[in-house]
């Protein structure tokens, strides 16, 4: 089967139509195109396991972790894979700023392993990991239980920075984990009065954090409901970064026009302390306050990625990894593999992302443990669409392609990576209604190919 290319047209691929479009003319992407499309024979049966020869412990049922599950079991007849997760349900952080304008339920955006066991195979444990083995490739749970395979793939996500002063407060909810979080932040913001004394305060994290483009859209989205629901009032973006971080045309032009009126944008405002009995944040760029907080604190992998030694980039955040399989770059520890936000690549910290990182994965494994060597040169696409208002969207998208000696302009160091190419990549010159609608297809086909 050709993998190589099917890991080029699947995971919701709006790739396929956005190079098309590259080449010819710069339409906006086709959502019907954007559908994953199918792995040959093999996506249509269930893979049988006449006594597996080799064993698979996936940790995290994530975007990454349930992609490399179910793409490990198509690609690898005699692999057993074993999904732990500590959820009996995941519920989708893409598309869950839109729960806070009351666009989205939280039901929507939950998924469930059954089709993972029952159509693939793949074995599901629910628990806590509190340790692994990277030598031995051994799992350990919180009751004890031990689990032990051929290879380990990590995807356990993000953790977050303690922020002074926050402690165990709910007051001001970062909501970037979908779940009990995001309602808090929804009935925080519909409890608000208007007016223009009462302001939302919506903070961004320094660099790498999950999903470059949400922050903005996210403010976006709010911005836009504000005018509706509590008009007069504000919203105050403190970025800890110089500028906007990504679709610098699009985000600039919503801030400074069409929520020209609504956002006030503070760039180098990094949060160094908050106070939750006066809802005040202190910033390098002065003292805020707000009715509303969302604060959103500096990222890192997920805490088991430390716990396991495996943090050795991104001064300590997050893991190395070889981009051919994904495997640590620890010494030792090449039998673990760690896919999507906690690893350190050159490709966003994003869903669509963790989709691609997981195939590339999943093949790789399953070539090693077949004897073989993973693919010399991967590729993989990465496609968003970010909410500009309730009801329009812009679209960007990138391909990237495996470099053995790509050098780091702002390190000079020359390594292996995974790289953007230029010609093969697209953004939307503005926003409207049609990619507000596509975004909506190209989720389902997303989420699909990753759970269903």
């Amino acid at each position: 089967m050709e993998r190589r290319h099917f890991l080029n047209v699947t995971g919701a691929g709006l790739a396929a139509s956005l190079l098309a479009a590259c080449g010819g003319g710069g339409s906006d992407p086709s959502a019907e195109s954007a559908a994953p499309q199918p792995a040959m024979d093999r996506s249509t049966r269930p893979a049988v396991n006449t006594g597996a020869k080799s064993r698979v412990i996936v940790i995290g049922g994530g975007m990454g972790g349930a992609t490399v599950a179910k793409y490990l079991r198509l690609w690898g007849d005699a692999i057993d894979v074993t999904l732990v997760e500590r959820m009996t349900t995941y519920t989708s952080s893409i598309m869950s700023s839109m729960v806070l304008t009351g666009q989205r339920t939280m039901s929507s955006l939950s998924f469930n392993y059954d089709t993972l066991r029952s159509k693939y195979g793949v074995k599901t444990v629910f628990g806590e990991v509190v340790a692994i083995d990277p030598v031995g490739v051994k799992v350990t749970l919180a009751d004890g239980t031990i689990l032990t395979a051929d290879r380990i793939v990590m995807a356990p996500g993000i953790s977050f920075d303690a922020v002074p002063g926050l402690g165990t407060s709910d007051k001001m909810p970062h909501a970037w984990q979908a779940g009990p979080q995001t309602a808090l932040l929804a009935r925080q913001l519909n409890a608000m009065a208007s007016g223009l004394n009462h302001n939302v305060v919506l903070t961004i994290p320094k660099t790498p954090y999950r999903c470059p483009p949400g922050p903005y859209e996210r403010a976006c989205l709010i911005a836009d409901w504000l005018k509706v629901k509590k008009p007069g009032s504000r919203l105050i973006v403190l970025d800890a970064n110089p500028g906007i971080v990504t679709e610098v045309d699009n985000f600039t032009s919503a801030f400074m026009g069409v929520h020209g009126n609504v956002i006030d944008y503070h760039p180098n405002a990094e949060v160094t302390q908050v106070d939750p009995a006066t809802m005040s944040l202190i910033t390098t760029a002065g003292t805020f306050r707000g009715d509303v907080i969302n604060m959103i604190p500096r990222q890192r992998a997920g805490a088991l990625v430390t716990t396991a030694g495996l943090n050795n980039a991104t001064e300590g955040r997050f893991a190395g990894v070889n981009v051919l399989s994904y495997a640590s770059t620890v010494s030792g520890a090449d039998k673990v593999h760690i896919i999507g936000d906690a690893s350190a690549t050159t490709q966003p910290k994003a869903g669509h992302i963790a989709n691609q990182e997981a195939k590339v994965c999943a093949d790789a494994v399953s070539r090693i443990l077949s004897g073989g060597s993973p693919d010399p040169a991967p590729v993989t696409n990465s496609a968003c669409f970010s909410t500009i208002t309730m009801s329009q969207a812009s679209w960007l998208t990138a391909v990237f392609q495996y470099n053995p000696a790509w050098t780091n302009p702002a390190t000079s160091i020359t390594g292996p990576a995974m790289v953007p190419v230029a010609a093969s990549s697209a953004a939307s010159t503005g926003w409207n209604s049609d990619s507000f609608e596509d975004m909506g297809k190209w989720f389902n086909a997303l989420m699909s190919d990753s759970f269903a």
